[in-house]
């Protein structure tokens, strides 16, 4: 598949707790670059990034993030402060705690007051699938498609484990078709992108992919190697 396609999945991504404004700037800088889907940021940056950006690649943040268990009202609250600050996309965490205790009404409820609070702006739902029984992710597929939110995601990144090929390949099975799928946590390599893109996944929460190709870049201008992939 070609580099720059698979660029245009990514959704560039710093969420570390230390991240600095110059670090944050060379996310900017690489997903303008490179042309990916977006770049995902700490909700306390984006006003910043929105007008260092100036319209040049999206800017996404977190909503209730990592752990999800934050009041309805709060992730609400951050929605709109961060749509308000130019946030184009909000990637929400659920909380999981509902899920495991059979709340579906709760949690459907929380997403679509999530989705009317970004006033337009795309939503992707974190279920956190490394938490989850297969079960229950097929249930999330259900309640996600339901709800009106753009994407169901699969991984905050920050739990025990990453994206995977069979979380999405259940979501694929089982989401409605106006739902798209992110996988995120752990792609690190240009065949693992390609491979969640074959599932179906229409975008991919990682720094790796950017990384991977600035260093094929770099042994095109030492070695001038083949690096057509």
């Amino acid at each position: 598949m070609d580099i720059k396609k698979i660029l245009s999945y990514v959704d560039h991504t710093l969420l570390a707790q230390g991240a600095t404004w110059d670090e944050i700037k060379a996310i900017l800088d690489d997903g303008i670059k490179y042309s990916c889907a977006s770049c995902c940021i700490p909700a306390s940056f984006v006003k910043q990034a929105k007008e260092y950006a100036d319209g040049k690649v999206a800017i996404c943040t977190v909503i209730g993030f990592p752990n999800g268990y934050s009041t309805t009202a709060t992730k609400c609250f951050e929605t709109a402060d961060a749509v308000k600050n130019g946030a184009d996309e909000i990637d929400m965490v659920i909380n999981i705690g509902w899920l495991k205790d059979k709340k579906y009404d709760l949690l459907l409820n929380e997403i679509k007051e999530i989705k009317a609070a970004c006033g337009g702006k795309i939503l992707k739902v974190i279920i956190e699938t490394c938490l989850l029984t297969d079960e229950e992710k097929v249930k999330m597929c259900e309640i996600v498609s339901e709800s009106g939110a753009d994407f169901i995601k699969t991984s905050t990144g920050f739990s025990t484990a990453g994206a995977s090929l069979h979380d999405v390949e259940i979501f694929a099975n089982n989401v409605a078709d106006h739902l798209k799928i992110k996988a995120a946590g752990g792609i690190s390599s240009l065949q693992d992108a390609e491979n969640f893109i074959k599932l179906g996944a229409t975008r991919l929460g990682t720094s790796r992919i950017v990384k991977i190709v600035k260093a094929l870049e770099k042994g095109e201008e030492h070695d001038k190697q083949d690096t057509s992939y």
